[in-house]
């Protein structure tokens, strides 16, 4: 799955457009490299976004196509 549908589809970041905008200011890694919104994420990756000061870190649990709201924090767990 592209990174960018799976920030949005994980909940990690609220809307594709915004998670595409992230990728492309270099915000966004994958296991320690900066990883473009056509990036393909596997079960197992690491995934690093900067936002300001402050720096999110989860590693991805599950990859699905789509998922409700409540069982969205099942793909990935924080670090």
């Amino acid at each position: 799955m592209r990174l960018d549908k799976y920030l949005k589809v994980s909940r990690l970041i609220k809307r594709r457009t915004v998670a595409n905008e992230a990728c492309d200011n270099g915000r966004v890694t994958i296991n320690g490299k900066v990883a473009k919104a056509s990036t393909e994420v596997k079960v197992g990756d690491v995934i690093a976004i900067s936002f300001g000061n402050k720096e999110v870190k989860a590693e991805v649990l599950d990859i699905q196509e789509t998922v409700k709201k409540e069982t969205a924090g099942e793909l990935f767990k924080y670090l």
